[in-house]
């Protein structure tokens, strides 16, 4: 069978050829990872999304921490070995923005190429991307449950909100409830629903009558470890944020900055954990479904510029 994308620099390997071409996909929902040095997170981000799904695509992408490794410690540990894949892209991947830009969309280099290669491998009739930072609450697992089959006679794509957890330490943390981002995160496999490659970065394409379902509030949040500090680089290369076209990565630069001065900022809510639970557990375990609804009471526009929405 000849491949639907060939890779630029011929690598069969990681040509790309759509699984609908080898006969019908298997009723349910496989949730596909691409991950570099994400072992840290794991032991949060995996387990629910094991209970959740139907299988696991897991792919690498060079981390030198155990991710891998982890992973398929945890999906056994879980009883899940059976529905767990585990693979590896080998290929630096280019970075989104001017970078991604300048790589051809076929190159075994490009986001959209590695995005299509990891998704050619689910089986199942609905797919959906998570990154190896995002923790899914347990009513989140509930929720998911029940959608792998009533998305079944649907060709709905499905957008959740997720909302930003800084980990200060084991006990402390802080949750950003300013604004509400929405992204589609499942989408049904077919050929109208693939990646291409856009200015900055990838994008999965879907059919402008294309029904869209929006989950609730408080299922999912997003840590990033304060620890780490994300932003030393940028702060180092003087990136000036306020003409960035991303206003999420704005806001994290704005959060990351407030947590680390003491500044107040609108939105950012301090969590403390009681003794002997991690603040990650408390949040989605707890705090999150004891907090009144709506969460977040703002959304961004989509035509919303950055000139408008800086500070």
């Amino acid at each position: 069978m000849s491949a639907d994308i060939p890779t630029l620099e011929g690598i069969s390997e990681y040509d790309v050829t759509w699984p609908w071409r080898e006969g019908r996909l298997s009723p349910g929902l496989t949730c596909v990872f691409r991950v570099r040095n994400e072992a840290r997170n794991l032991p949060w981000v995996l387990p629910p999304i094991l209970d959740a799904v139907q299988h696991v695509v897991f792919v690498d992408n060079g981390s030198d921490d155990g991710t891998p490794e982890l992973a398929a410690q945890i999906a056994k540990e879980h009883g899940a070995t059976d529905r767990f894949t585990g693979l590896t892209y080998p290929h630096q991947v280019s970075r989104a923005g001017a970078e991604h830009l300048a790589t051809p969309a076929t190159s075994v280099h490009s986001l959209a190429h590695f995005y299509n290669w990891s998704f050619s491998k689910v089986r199942t009739s609905y797919s959906m991307k998570w990154d190896g930072d995002m923790v899914l609450s347990p009513e989140g697992v509930s929720i998911l449950r029940d959608l792998s089959w009533q998305l079944e006679t649907s060709r709905a794509i499905v957008a959740m909100p997720r909302h930003p957890l800084t980990v200060v330490d084991e006990s402390t943390g802080w949750i950003d409830l300013s604004l509400s981002f929405l992204e589609p995160w499942i989408y049904p496999m077919g050929p109208d629903f693939t990646f291409v490659k856009a200015f900055d970065w990838e994008l999965r394409e879907y059919p402008s009558d294309t029904e869209r379902i929006v989950l609730p509030q408080g299922l999912c949040v997003e840590v990033m470890w304060h620890d780490a500090d994300e932003f030393a680089h940028w702060r180092k290369d003087g990136v000036d944020f306020t003409n960035t076209r991303l206003y999420r990565k704005l806001r994290e630069f704005e959060v990351d900055d407030a947590i680390r001065t003491g500044t107040p900022l609108n939105g950012l809510v301090k969590v403390t954990a009681p003794a002997g639970v991690h603040i990650i557990d408390h949040v989605t375990h707890t705090w999150l479904r004891e907090q009144p609804r709506p969460l977040v009471k703002h959304s961004l526009p989509p035509s919303l510029s950055l000139r408008k929405a800086k500070p």
